[in-house]
């Protein structure tokens, strides 16, 4: 061969060695017994910005946009879509300001909020706990209420409790069939107070112990049936003294779950634009988002000292890309937009949860419509549905399945001196028999080609899905709502338990097999 082609050919593969890049995955089939929760794909909806009122809630009185009850009917058939398990309200730091008393009986006589953590805006409490309970009916989910421990009492969260669960007559109950509701909820999951560290009321993690105990005492569940799952507000990212704390001093019958909060983002004190970041904030935000695994792995070790037997889980319900508000948009407060960045935060820290389905047994995406990073935008009568969306949607088949554990061997994602694993991945089994894989490529210029071990030499592909863009920078709007949506990955064969494929830069792949 000429030597000017021989060189030639050596930059091509230099240049675009993207395809080069060779990973491999391989799955422990007849070790699945671990079950991933579903509950790990819950959402969070807070009363910030226009997350409730303007995206979830138009009110009842509004023509323009078809709803039930005042709640979006499209917002309630995109979410139906996600079978999203569980959604958390009314917060956040906006819970423990929340009296929940104001939001009860004929709207027109509720009292007005100033809604001192978002904005100082003023709500007219018109949507409240009917209202959210009720539309957690519509979309077949778990409600997971937070309670007001900084600036509310005991009787005040217990009444609660009561007010929503109660079947017999008490106050309480007599109270809620007054204003229409004959058969309690009977909600399951909540919060005994959100961020106790910060906005909660800046507790050390001694006093909030303490008065955890005394507020989750007086949570009762009336016939012992141990119905209630109550989660203590957990630590802000490496707070590791605060989980030792709170397993330490907790008694085990009192707590079912411990929370902790993570967001992705260049830094936290200049988190960087939605949209326009460099390629250094790209992988800024990818190395945050892969500290997920970091601190997962560190406070289930500490939970492990004091809970061997894991009943206790680790709810993460608090996760996802945290930026600056789009310009413009205040007073829609961390109104976001949601590019291929986003997706790839997902796919990465779904799998991160996957794998450690043992310990990980409920989270959060924050936030769920026009806050953080949605997986719903809606602007008047239009919605549109973000790349974070499409990833949840594709994850879905995890819910309720067997975790298979997976050994990852992955090449590396580059920028500078530092360095990621560009792959990512999670399987599972199906109660039908179909085995799932999930798979991402975080590095942003190169293809990562995947040899798989399926363990099992029986298996035939049904079907691949990618979700993926021409440019990392892409995102879903209102005049393109579709330009981000999963398709057909084609061309792709088993053999005799082998399977691989080229993961392009960027990209969530999907794989169902029986």
């Amino acid at each position: 061969m000429h030597k000017l082609s021989l060189f030639l050919l050596f930059q091509f593969f230099f240049c675009w060695g993207i395809s080069l890049g060779q990973s491999k995955v391989t799955l422990g089939v007849d070790s699945a017994e671990v079950i991933i929760s579903k509950h790990i794909y819950g959402h969070f909806a807070e009363h910030l910005g226009r997350c409730i009122y303007d995206g979830i809630y138009v009110g009842e009185d509004n023509k323009t946009v078809a709803h039930t009850n005042g709640v979006r009917n499209d917002v309630i058939e995109a979410l139906k879509k996600l079978n999203i398990p569980n959604l958390r309200w009314p917060g956040g730091c906006f819970a423990d300001t929340y009296h929940w008393k104001d939001g009860i009986g004929p709207k027109a006589e509720r009292p007005s909020i100033v809604n001192n953590w978002w904005g100082g805006v003023t709500e007219d409490n018109s949507f409240g706990t009917h209202d959210f309970l009720n539309m957690c009916e519509l979309l077949g989910t778990e409600p997971y209420l937070a309670g007001n421990i900084g600036s509310g009492e005991v009787q005040e969260l217990a009444d609660w409790v009561q007010y929503v669960n109660f079947d017999g007559k008490s106050p309480m109950s007599d109270l809620r069939r007054e204003n229409g509701r004959d058969k309690p909820w009977k909600v399951k999951f909540w919060g005994v107070g959100n961020e106790a560290w910060g906005c909660g009321g800046n507790m050390l993690p001694e006093y909030y112990a303490d008065l955890y105990r005394k507020y989750a005492t007086f949570m009762a569940d009336w016939d012992n049936s141990g119905g209630l799952f109550r989660i203590a507000s957990g630590a802000n990212v490496d707070d590791y003294n605060w989980t030792e704390t709170l397993m330490k001093k907790i008694p085990k019958n009192l707590v079912s779950g411990v929370a902790l909060h993570h967001y992705a983002n260049v830094q936290w004190n200049k988190k960087g634009s939605a949209t326009k970041y460099s390629d250094e904030e790209y992988f800024k935000t990818m190395k945050s988002a892969w500290r997920m695994e970091e601190l997962v792995a560190k406070h289930s070790a500490i939970m492990d000292k004091y809970d061997p037997q894991k009943r206790i889980a680790l709810v993460v319900d608090e996760w996802g890309g945290w930026y600056e508000v789009e310009e413009g948009t205040n007073p829609g407060f961390l109104y976001q937009q949601n590019t291929m960045r986003d997706a790839m935060i997902a796919g990465v820290t779904l799998n991160v949860f996957n794998n450690h389905a043992e310990r990980v047994r409920m989270a959060n995406l924050a936030q769920t419509v026009n806050v953080l990073q949605a997986v719903i935008l809606t602007e008047k009568d239009r919605m549109l549905l973000t790349p974070t969306y499409h990833v949840m949607e594709m994850y879905k088949v995890h819910q309720d399945a067997k975790l298979i554990p997976v050994k990852i061997e992955s090449v590396d994602f580059v920028y500078g001196e530092e360095k990621l694993p560009a792959v990512s991945s999670s399987a599972s089994l199906d109660k039908e028999g179909k085995l799932h894989i999930s798979l991402v490529n975080i590095d942003d210029t190169k293809s990562n080609k995947v040899d798989i071990d399926l363990g099992r030499k029986d298996l035939k592909l049904a079907q691949a899905r990618i979700l993926r863009s021409d440019n990392l920078r892409d995102y879903n709007s209102f005049d393109k709502p579709d330009l981000i949506q999963p398709s057909i990955l084609k061309d792709l064969e088993v053999n005799s338990g082998q399977l691989s494929l080229t993961l392009p830069p960027f990209s969530v792949v999907v794989l169902e097999l029986n």
